[in-house]
């Protein structure tokens, strides 16, 4: 297996370009995985499948589900793209390596959970502030135009807001300058984490019931379902830095409300 996925790079870095490879390669990775890992919600909720485990019962109208897809197909192209052709250089200043072998997953793995934990540290605060009234009403407005959300809400911005907070999900690569595989590899599990995360559905195979610390969709959906000034559950990965500043209290009442509920209907 890992020989037959050496011959693939192989093929790809003969070729294509570097260039080619960490722009419109990329771009196509992220595309593919973003679009085909956040349609099935949408599908979910068209045809009513899985209802019992969608978290608000509220259904997004057909319409409303073309337009997500309409504006994220324009701000992809025209924001998204352009800023990976202008950030190559940089990542190829900082490191960027396409060659062969492939890096062992003693660094891989090192990196992407490096990755992970920055951005969330990063994307907190940036979020944050993007709940300040000026802000709020100007940029972040627009990602809360779905108090329900569904898994392509998850990139559904204002281009100033893809700009702010896409800093945080590109400063660890560029700060370690890793092989394009593990930028591939952070890229697609970062998008299929915020996927999730915005998917309105929260199922006994979800990952925040297996892996400490992760928020996921329960999490994520109180804070698009509430006023911006009193949502809380900023981090976009874990749950420990809401917990830190206080900033999940909402969330955290509202759990231990429905626990006694259930527990007082089981009596």
């Amino acid at each position: 297996m890992a020989s037959l996925f050496e011959s693939f790079w192989q093929y790809l870095i003969t070729n294509f370009s570097d260039f080619q490879l960490a722009t419109i390669a990329t771009f196509i990775v992220h595309e593919s995985v973003f679009f085909l890992s956040g349609l099935p919600s949408i599908v979910f909720e068209r045809l009513g499948l899985f209802s019992k485990y969608k978290i608000q019962k509220k259904i997004n109208s057909p319409g409303s589900h073309e337009r997500c897809i309409l504006r994220l197909i324009l701000y992809h192209t025209c924001v998204n793209l352009p800023v990976m052709i202008v950030s190559y250089p940089t990542f190829k200043y900082m490191g960027l390596k396409t060659s062969l072998p492939l890096p062992p997953w003693s660094v891989v793995l090192p990196q992407i959970l490096f990755y992970f934990i920055l951005e969330d540290f990063v994307f907190y605060w940036g979020h944050r502030v993007l709940h300040t009234k000026w802000l709020y009403k100007h940029v972040h407005c627009i990602h809360h135009e779905y108090a329900t959300p569904f898994g392509l809400t998850s990139e559904y911005a204002h281009p100033a807001e893809i700009l702010f907070l896409g800093f945080a999900t590109i400063l660890g690569p560029a700060l370690t300058g890793p092989h394009l595989f593990t930028l591939w590899l952070w890229m697609i599990l970062r998008v299929l984490e915020t996927v999730e995360a915005h998917s309105g559905y929260h199922f006994p195979w979800s990952p925040s019931n297996f892996l400490p610390l992760y928020g996921g969709a329960d999490f994520h959906d109180y804070h698009h379902r509430l006023l911006y000034t009193k949502s809380g559950n900023y981090a976009s990965t874990f749950v420990y830095m809401d917990w830190l500043f206080g900033t999940d209290q909402g969330y955290r009442r509202l759990k231990a409300l429905e626990k006694e509920r259930k527990e007082s209907e089981k009596n």
